[in-house]
């Protein structure tokens, strides 16, 4: 519903409109809510959209979307029953003086559309209530409907209808901790038997049938990733003689077309979703994992960056985009790489040597990229948390990834590619990256002179951040720096007009790298074709709703980043369950508004709120005792039984 509100709100074409959207849109007519001019549909000007925020005294402001427009004040008489994050339709109150107000029209959306709720035990009697919070939900059971569940089962809910769509299982098992993050925002791992069939459909590539691709078949290109992947979106080759990077890039555009089976699925989902234990995958396995993955010693059709340098300015002289066919010589993992840039590894043969040849050349290419990046751009330190699991789903270990060299190598060969895609158009998809507010900049201070570090603010943001690194290395807290100074950012979002990327420097950057596990690499892809080709009218059909697109995915990206993190939390919350009035090593990372800490110990990065903190500080390394663990929230609650007298 968010996203055919902004599309209102943006203007909506007659031909543009889904199925689904037709009822609601004929249903806005009717109310007067929009107006339909040239085949086009947008709110009436005395309408608008958005939703509610900062509910207080049963006033509230109605957050708009799609515009850049002042909040609007609603009194307590035209709240209606609107709840806070409820999506609203709103009737602007012209002539009322002081502050843009309005009325609230209709609740076409609640806060969240799904939820997930369980079975307890209150005063004798089982209730439904929402997994996060205790209150009860907006199903109606009788008793009798509630006695035929068991304690701790847990629902699927729809808020919309107030409805339980499914039983997902019951809370002390621990496989139920996936479904419960997906649940929440109706992710789901299964595709349509119709999406299912289509990418069964497609033969292997035969290079015979695409004669106006470019043949690169011939170059010795390899593919890098984690020992895990089985998605190998990425490949690159280094023509050392003409000081030439190749970027080949999974070809899913060949594939997915816009508006069928297999592409409206991939905007639903709009990313893949990373689990310690498997992938959720954007595509369809038969895509993402096979025919679109650039396997090792196959013919792979492929959209590649030709990037010339120009090695005294590490400027790209020249670069050009343009479909074609690749055969991956060889599919290595990092720790490979890592091995031959330490001279652990020996070619096995002939094509092993001449990639490992290019590759240490390629090497030294990226590390004075990287140097010359980061006189402008950030080099932030957070550490990725990777958790084992048992076959049970349990927390077996934890460790934190580590950036090497081969991971360098890679980013920033898919960082000059990314930036020569966003340099082909001034409207489309960028990824931007705005500067942090004064006022977010002042707390991180106040927050970093708390532990006593000295804050000269310099001349610019970067020279006063590259200070405060430089103190944090010293102190040997320089994850734990980045971290707050990450926290003072802006978020990076997705936007159709370009204002640059502050985090990494860059004027104009834009995501082409993955178009396997994110949609908005796909839609850029769509953008360089049309523009090579160009096609006018392709092109301005791709862009036609790109100001909505871009929202949704931002949206997207974070309910794919919220799965990832509070999957981790549950996973965490259940091993504290089984570790009560146990003792662990762990750093205070919060003391405002509550005190919270992370465990460093054998087990590491479940989070706590500290209920007793015996006056510890920022950063200081104690030792706490786990004093409860709420499965069903999430939650781990310790107090810290020993301080060390000074901060690490």
């Amino acid at each position: 519903m968010k996203s055919l509100l902004i599309k209102l709100t943006l203007g909506l074409n007659e031909q543009d409109i889904s199925p689904d959207e037709l009822p609601h849109i004929n249903s806005f007519l009717t109310k007067g809510y929009i107006t339909k001019k040239n085949n086009l549909y947008k709110f009436n000007s005395k309408y608008r959209a958005g939703t509610l925020g900062l509910v207080q005294k049963s006033t509230a402001y109605l957050n708009v979307i799609g515009e850049n427009v002042r909040d609007l004040f609603i009194g307590e008489a035209d709240l209606a029953d609107a709840k806070e994050g409820d999506l609203i339709i709103a009737q602007r109150l012209l002539g009322a003086r002081g502050t843009p107000s309005a009325k609230v029209a209709e609740i076409v959306g609640r806060a969240d559309s799904y939820s997930v709720a369980y079975i307890v035990l209150k005063h004798k009697k089982k209730s439904l209530v929402n997994l996060k919070n205790d209150y009860p939900v907006g199903v109606e059971l009788s008793q009798e409907e509630l006695d035929k569940y068991e304690i701790d089962d847990v629902f699927k809910v729809s808020n919309q209808e107030n409805i339980l769509m499914e039983r997902l299982g019951n809370l002390q098992d621990p496989k139920i901790d996936e479904k419960i993050v997906l649940a929440q925002y109706n992710k789901h791992d299964e595709f349509d038997e119709e999406v299912l069939k289509i990418a069964g459909s497609f033969e292997e590539v035969d290079a015979s049938h695409y004669p106006n691709r470019v043949d690169l078949r011939s170059l010795s290109f390899c593919t890098i990733d984690p020992v895990t992947a089985k998605d190998f979106d990425d490949a690159i080759y280094w023509d050392d003689k003409n000081s030439t990077l190749y970027v080949a890039i999974a070809d899913v555009s060949e594939y997915v077309k816009p508006f069928g089976a297999i592409d409206n699925e991939a905007i639903y989902r709009s990313f893949s979703i990373y689990l310690p234990h498997r992938s959720i995958p954007m595509l369809p396995r038969e895509l993402s994992e096979t025919l679109c993955s650039l396997q090792p010693n196959k013919d792979r059709l492929s959209y590649v960056f030709e990037m010339k340098l120009d090695l005294d300015s590490l400027e790209v002289k020249h670069s050009k985009v343009y479909e074609a066919i690749i055969h991956s010589k060889r599919r290595f993992d990092y720790e490979e790489i890592d091995a031959l840039f330490e001279g652990k590894v020996a070619a096995k043969d002939g094509a092993e040597k001449e990639i490992f040849d290019w590759l240490k050349k390629l090497r030294l290419i990226t590390d004075a990229l990287k140097k010359k990046r980061l006189k402008v751009g950030y080099d932030f330190h957070s550490n990725e948390l990777e958790l084992e699991l048992d076959d049970e789903s349990n927390i077996v270990s934890t460790s934190y990834a580590e950036e090497t060299p081969s991971h360098a190598l890679i980013e920033d060969c898919m960082l000059l590619a990314n930036k020569e895609a966003a340099a082909k158009y001034s409207r489309g998809i960028f990824r931007i990256h705005e500067e942090p507010s004064q006022t977010k900049l002042q707390i991180l201070y106040q927050e970093l002179a708390g532990i006593g570090m000295s804050i000269d603010i310099k001349n610019s943001i970067k020279e006063t951040i590259t200070d405060i690194q430089k103190q944090a290395k010293e102190m040997d807290l320089v994850s734990e720096v980045d971290t707050l100074i990450i926290r003072s950012q802006m978020q990076a979002k997705y936007a159709p007009l370009n204002s640059g990327h502050f985090g990494l420097g860059f004027e104009a950057y834009t995501h082409f790298t993955s178009p396997i596990r994110r949609y908005s690499d796909l839609i850029v892809h769509r953008l360089l074709k049309a523009i090579n080709n160009n096609d006018t009218q392709e092109g301005s059909y791709v862009l036609r709703n790109i100001e909505v697109l871009t929202m949704t995915i931002s949206e997207k990206e974070r309910e794919a980043s919220s799965i990832e993190a509070e999957f981790a939390q549950r996973k965490f919350a259940r091993w504290a369950n089984e570790n009560i009035e146990k003792n662990f090593k762990a750093r205070i990372t919060a003391t405002k508004p509550e005190y919270r800490a992370e465990i460093i110990d054998e087990i590491s990065g479940a989070r706590l709120l500290i209920t007793a903190a015996n006056n510890a500080v920022l950063f200081q390394d104690v030792v706490v005792c786990i004093d409860k663990a709420d499965i069903a929230k999430a939650k781990i609650y310790a107090h810290v039984v020993e301080s060390s007298d000074v901060q690490s």
